[in-house]
């Protein structure tokens, strides 16, 4: 199997335009920073892996995760974590709830219970599992954001600028959370971020864009 994600001689175009041509692996476990101006294709370059480019872009090449061509599937099937710099959790449901969107469907009631317990417990929020997301604090929201895009059971982690609103204490917590679980798990994860100290802190390969 050919393990990791591959962008094989991947472009993509807007009109006339090409705004991204890479070619690239990023191997089970390790971390690729993708570095470069505001409009120079970086957020793109992820909606072409999770399947949700726009209309105006095409792109050509070839996506591949664990051997998989992503480009044949659909979003839904293309098992792709992303965790962007707005902790989008869902207003209208509970902390709990929202933990469990992220659980593949037709686990048992009680069976789902245990394991967003046990996904508070993993991120020092014991005992939230009914508050209101608006009751937290952004610190709070982004590690209930972060968990819940780790139980989808993720095989490959997209990173849009995750830490940039966060403080300095807190954005070094996250780092380690993330970077910790991606080792753990052995997924490819890509980072796109403005900072250099996030990319250092990745500690993987760095592509300017």
């Amino acid at each position: 199997m050919d393990d990791g994600l591959r962008l094989n001689t991947v472009t993509i175009r807007h009109l006339d335009h090409v705004l991204v041509s890479l070619d690239l692996h990023v191997a089970p476990g390790a971390i690729l920073s993708v570095m470069g101006p505001s409009g120079s294709g970086k957020s793109t370059l992820l909606a072409a892996i999770t399947g949700q480019l726009s209309r105006d872009f095409t792109l050509s090449g070839s996506i591949t995760l664990n051997g998989r061509n992503l480009t044949e599937l659909p979003p839904q099937a293309r098992r792709v974590g992303i965790l962007y710099q707005d902790h989008l959790l869902f207003p209208h449901l509970s902390v709990g709830a929202n933990l469990a969107f992220g659980l593949r469907p037709g686990l048992a009631r009680a069976a789902r219970r245990v394991q967003v317990e046990n996904a508070l417990a993993d991120i020092g929020l014991e005992g939230f599992h009914d508050r209101d997301p608006h009751s937290l604090s952004g610190g709070q929201k982004a590690r209930v954001a972060l968990m819940r895009m780790l139980l989808s059971d993720p095989a490959l982690l997209l990173l849009d600028e995750p830490f940039s609103r966060l403080d300095a204490p807190l954005r070094a917590r996250m780092r380690e959370l993330v970077f910790a679980f991606a080792s753990r798990r052995r997924l490819p994860t890509m980072l796109v971020t403005h900072d250099d100290e996030d990319a250092r802190a990745a500690g993987g390969a760095i592509v300017r864009i």
